[in-house]
C-alpha cells in the first residue's frame, strides 16, 4: 500500500511583498479613479452653477450702496486741512506712491462709489487677486473724500473757501497727507468738474483723469445764462432753479426735501437721472435724496458760473477720458466736442442704456472702461 504525499508551496516572502504591490496599486488606480469622477462631476456641477459675477454683470444697477467703508477695506479719516474739515474714507494700501481719488458728485457721497467698489470685488480671480491691469485703473490706494459741503464734510463757512480752485486744492492736500505724490482721479458729475480743475492745477501729479457724466461747458452755460439757454440742458436748469428757491427757504426748505423724501412722488422726481428709474433699487434713491443739500447745490452752481473753464482746462497735461451714459440730461451733446477743443489728450465713450450714474448703473461696464488703456495715452 503506497501513500502519495501531497508538497505544499509555502508563500515565500517575495511573494507576500509582490501581492501586497499589487494592492497597492489597485488601490491608488481605484483613488484616482473616484477623484477623476468627483473632478469630473465638480466641473459639470460649475458650468450648472451660475457665476454669480456673470449674472450681476447682466443686471441694471445690480448692487445696492456700501454704507460700512471696512467692507471695503476703507479707513474713515476726519482731515483738519487748511481750508477746514474734510472727512475721508481711504485705503488699500501699496507700495506705490501714485493714489487712485475718487470724487463724487452733486447729491452724493463716498456711498455713490460703493457699486462701482463691489463690482470689482465680484471680478476677483480664482486665486483671490483683484484683477487690475497694470495700463489700466487698480482700486487700490483708493481715496475718496467727502467734499465739503456734502456727506459728513461741513460746507465751509466762508465764501472764499467755496470756490472750485480752494476743493481741487483740498484733494491734492488730503492725497499729500495721507503720503502721495501722484495720482489718477475719477470725478462723477461736479466731481469730474473738480477732477479737471485738479489736473490743471497740479499737471505734473496727475497721471490720468477718468470722468463720468462730468457737469462741464453746458452746465456753465445754464448758470450764467438760465433762461437764455434753458433749452440746453433743460432738466438741470429746472433743478438749479428749484435748489436756489429751496435754499432761499432755509429750514422750510429742509423740511419740504424731507417730506417729499418720504412720498411716492421721490422716485418720479429723480427719474430724469436715470435710464431706468423704475428698476433702481428704493434705497438708492432714499440715500441719494437724502444727499440733497440745496444750499450746497447752488453754491457749487454759482462757482462753476464764474469758473474760467477754457483756460483753466487748456494746462491739463495728462490723458483725459469721459465716460456719458447715452441719456444723461446733464451733459451736452457739444460738451465732448468742446472738451476735446481745450484738453489735447482727450477721449470720450458714451454707453448704451444708461443715464447720470453710469458707475451705479452699470458698475462693470465703466470698471471695464476705467481698466482699459486711454486711446491718447
Amino acid at each position: 500500500m503506497s501513500t502519495t504525499m501531497t508538497r505544499v508551496q509555502r508563500p515565500t516572502p517575495q511573494h507576500g511583498l509582490h501581492r501586497l504591490h499589487r494592492l497597492h496599486r489597485q488601490t491608488e488606480l481605484d483613488r484616482q479613479t473616484e477623484l477623476d469622477r468627483q473632478t469630473e462631476l465638480d466641473v459639470q456641477s460649475s458650468l450648472r452653477r451660475p457665476n454669480p459675477a456673470v449674472e450681476s454683470r447682466a443686471r441694471y444697477s445690480p448692487f445696492p450702496l456700501g454704507h460700512d467703508p471696512r467692507t471695503f477695506g476703507l479707513t474713515t479719516s476726519a482731515m483738519r486741512l487748511a481750508h477746514g474739515v474734510v472727512v475721508v474714507r481711504h485705503g488699500r494700501r501699496t507700495a506705490g506712491d501714485t493714489a487712485t481719488i475718487l470724487l463724487h458728485g452733486a447729491a452724493g457721497s463716498w456711498t455713490t462709489w460703493t457699486p462701482l467698489l463691489t463690482a470689482a470685488e465680484a471680478t476677483m480671480t480664482s486665486s483671490g487677486l483683484r484683477e487690475a491691469d497694470a495700463s489700466g485703473l487698480p482700486l487700490t490706494d483708493l481715496i475718496i473724500p467727502d467734499l465739503p459741503g456734502w456727506g459728513d464734510s461741513a460746507l465751509p463757512g466762508d465764501p472764499a473757501d467755496r470756490t472750485v480752485e480752494v476743493l481741487a486744492a483740498t484733494v491734492a492736500e488730503i492725497a499729500r497727507a495721507l503720503g502721495y505724490r501722484r495720482w489718477i482721479v475719477v470725478g462723477h458729475s461736479m466731481g469730474g468738474f473738480v477732477a479737471l480743475e485738479l489736473a490743471a492745477a497740479a499737471p505734473e501729479a496727475t497721471a490720468r483723469v477718468e470722468l463720468i457724466s462730468p457737469t462741464t461747458f453746458a452746465v456753465i452755460d445754464s448758470v450764467r445764462h438760465p433762461l437764455t439757454r434753458f433749452t440746453t440742458l433743460p432738466a438741470y436748469t429746472a433743478l438749479l432753479l428749484v435748489m436756489r428757491l429751496l435754499a432761499r427757504l432755509g429750514r422750510l426748505g429742509r423740511a419740504l426735501i424731507s417730506g417729499v423724501s418720504r412720498l411716492p412722488l421721490l422716485r418720479v422726481a429723480v427719474s430724469p437721472l436715470f435710464a431706468r428709474p423704475d428698476d433702481i433699487e428704493a434705497g438708492i434713491i432714499r440715500a441719494l435724496a437724502g444727499e440733497v443739500r440745496p444750499l450746497g447745490f447752488a453754491v457749487a452752481s454759482a462757482r462753476a458760473g464764474a469758473y474760467p473753464a477754457g483756460e483753466r482746462w487748456s494746462r491739463i497735461l495728462c490723458p483725459v477720458r469721459t465716460l456719458t451714459g447715452e441719456s444723461d440730461v446733464f451733459v451736452a451733446a457739444t460738451d465732448a466736442d468742446r472738451l476735446r477743443g481745450v484738453i489735447r489728450r482727450f477721449e470720450a465713450v458714451t454707453v448704451g442704456g444708461v443715464g447720470h450714474f453710469a458707475h451705479i448703473e452699470r458698475p462693470f461696464t465703466v470698471l471695464d472702461t476705467l481698466r482699459s488703456p486711454c486711446s491718447t495715452q
